[in-house]
């Protein structure tokens, strides 16, 4: 019997998503992630129907400094449509975190449309850690804005970078 000497190629996820601010929801996510991809790449959207607290540089610096101990995984800047992206980095799937019932509504159609523009990425959906199920990065600046404690729902530079974000607001 031969040996199968083809070369496997890495199994590449993206995902996507705004990050505004990377939460520790976020960071299970790409946990868990990690049995399922050889490489993830973090992609970082700038969204132009969403008014951000952070700069799109400012949040693909929080995403790199927070996951730069996970060596399989890289942050890069998204522009144009998510399927394109994840075509041109010859990914097989996008990674989407559902936290609820009301969030699989929007992903489902989501997922529809990212498989009709690209056949070959499949959508895999992810839950959080069952401790990270309520936290929305929306949550997350909210509570930071009215001088709550969230320096356990997010990575210290998250927490630093609030900090400071709020303090010149």
């Amino acid at each position: 019997m031969m040996a199968n000497t083809r070369k496997k190629s890495p199994r590449i996820g993206v995902y996507p998503g705004a990050f505004d601010p990377i939460t520790n929801g976020h960071l299970s996510l790409v946990v868990r992630a990690e049995s399922l991809f050889d490489r993830l790449i973090v992609a970082v959207a700038e969204n132009h129907e969403k008014q951000t607290l952070f700069t799109l540089e400012e949040r693909l610096d929080l995403a790199r400094k927070v996951l730069s101990k996970y060596s399989w995984v890289s942050v890069e800047k998204i522009d144009g449509l998510t399927a394109e992206f994840a075509k041109k980095k010859k990914a097989v799937a996008l990674v989407r975190g559902v936290r609820a019932v009301s969030d699989f509504e929007n992903e489902f159609q989501m997922a529809l449309m990212n498989r009709k523009l690209a056949r070959d990425v499949e959508t895999v959906f992810l839950m959080p850690s069952l401790s990270w199920v309520f936290l929305s990065s929306t949550l997350v600046k909210d509570v930071a804005k009215n001088g709550g404690d969230v320096s356990t729902l997010v990575p210290p530079p998250v927490n630093r970078a609030l900090k400071k974000k709020f303090a010149s607001a």
